[in-house]
């Protein structure tokens, strides 16, 4: 059943259904029909973290001048006139309300229909409110975070019973320069006030925000690209200037690649880098000055240490006989190098898509990602099939609730536990 369609034809026989779907679903009696797998598995996760479907958990109120101190900070309020043009106009016009929360689920922003504002104030949905999944429930702002999609979340699709009146749409919104997440951009109302278009309308935004970003990032990068070019015209040998991140900006004296991977956290000095070997970097404005060590580096025995016991701060750590570096992962390069420490014989990119989305025929997805994640482990990284290289000790450490790693259809493909450490 499409109940997002239903809803819009009958809005009160489509809460009606999800209220019974929800109940069968708590009680663990047999549905009527099955939640959406994205609620479904969001149910499933508010189950085991003990959220209380019957109770209207509401953290405290960020302070005025912490809300601003994060407003300032974040690099939301660069795409706010964005999302305020595509949204706010129709928003209030069809009695919803825009709301921006950032990567921790704190709402920043809340702008719409006067009268919308008023009931969202009755539910808590309130401008420093703390809407994360594991606070308030399956919800347009936290689920999408969780999940790194857009998701609608419509009556009793909420797990809290209180919010079975409201109808949510929620899109992430990444920083192209890294993939992290910045934060949600949502539009809500009243349950009446549902329509099957909104969040393909409410992700479009995003993605014209995002785009956005992108632009403001090639501007900084041309800006540093005018810093770097008096300093590599006095440099002999292999050089390059990235930005903070390892976008690269100019090169002399070697082949120019699109990112170099950076230590986490960077410093200067001398460091060992998988793509140069030893460096020395030095600080430039908005970036650094990397100069590739002439000597050759012998690699020796690697060991790589997946660090997914945090959520929303997943590592790769790797150490060996040219020194150790950290990096920060997203989501879905933990997740696919998660899938190749389980199958170290190796993995096909159709395979690969199949254990990820469900689908062999992603290909072309699995591929650039995969790309992206050999720019940073180079030669650790091998392919025809996917795999880690034989002479690597490949280690995985794991958070508490092993159910708590990966999404749903990645476990699902595994079909078993995730390997311990030293899997």
């Amino acid at each position: 059943m499409d109940v997002t369609h239903l809803a819009a034809v009958d809005a009160t026989r489509a809460a009606r259904v999800l209220r019974e779907v929800r109940s069968a679903a708590l009680s663990g009696r047999r549905a009527p029909v099955p939640p959406r797998p994205v609620i479904g598995q969001s149910w499933e996760r508010m189950l085991r973290r003990g959220v209380d479907p019957d109770r209207d958990f509401r953290s405290g109120l960020l302070s005025r001048e912490e809300v601003q101190r994060r407003r300032e900070s974040s690099r939301l309020r660069h795409v706010l006139p964005v999302l305020r043009e595509g949204l706010l106009s129709v928003a209030d016009v069809a009695q919803h309300v825009m709301v921006v929360a950032d990567e921790e689920g704190r709402v920043l922003w809340r702008e719409g229909s006067p009268r919308v504002l008023r009931k969202a104030d009755r539910l808590g949905f309130e401008v420093g409110a703390d809407w994360r999944e594991e606070v308030v429930g399956t919800n347009g702002v936290g689920t999408p975070a969780v999940t790194r999609r857009p998701v609608q979340v419509f009556a009793s699709e909420h797990f809290v019973r209180s919010h079975a009146t409201w109808t949510c749409a929620g899109a992430p919104l990444t920083d192209p320069r890294d993939g992290r997440l910045i934060g949600v951009v949502d539009v809500s109302g009243p349950l009446e006030t549902v329509h099957p278009a909104t969040l393909a309308w409410v992700d479009s935004v995003a993605k014209l925000a995002e785009a956005r970003l992108r632009e403001m990032h090639v501007r900084s990068l041309e800006r540093l690209r005018a810093v770097a070019a008096p300093v590599l015209a006095r440099i002999d040998g292999r050089a390059l200037v990235v930005d903070r991140d390892g976008w690269t900006a100019a090169v002399t004296g070697m082949p120019y690649t699109e990112r170099l991977a950076l230590p986490t956290p960077v410093s200067a000095g001398m460091r060992w880098l998988p793509a140069l070997g030893r460096c020395s970097l030095e600080p430039l404005a908005g970036g650094w000055l990397v100069r590739a060590a002439d000597e050759p580096v012998a690699r020796g025995a690697t060991r790589i240490v997946l660090d997914l016991r945090r959520p929303r701060r997943r590592l790769v750590e790797v150490s060996g006989g040219a020194g150790s570096w950290t990096r920060e992962l997203s989501p879905r390069h933990a997740e696919l190098l998660y899938l190749l420490a389980a199958h170290r014989a190796g993995r096909s990119a159709a395979g690969l898509a199949q254990d990820v989305f469900g689908d062999p025929a992603r290909t072309v997805t699995v591929r650039a990602e995969m790309s992206r994640i050999r720019r940073y482990l180079g030669g650790l990284l091998e392919h025809r099939p996917y795999r880690f290289a034989e002479d690597a000790e490949v280690d995985v450490l794991l958070p508490d609730d092993p159910r708590d790693l990966l999404p749903h259809s990645t476990a699902a493909a595994l079909g078993r536990r995730p390997p311990a450490r030293g899997g």
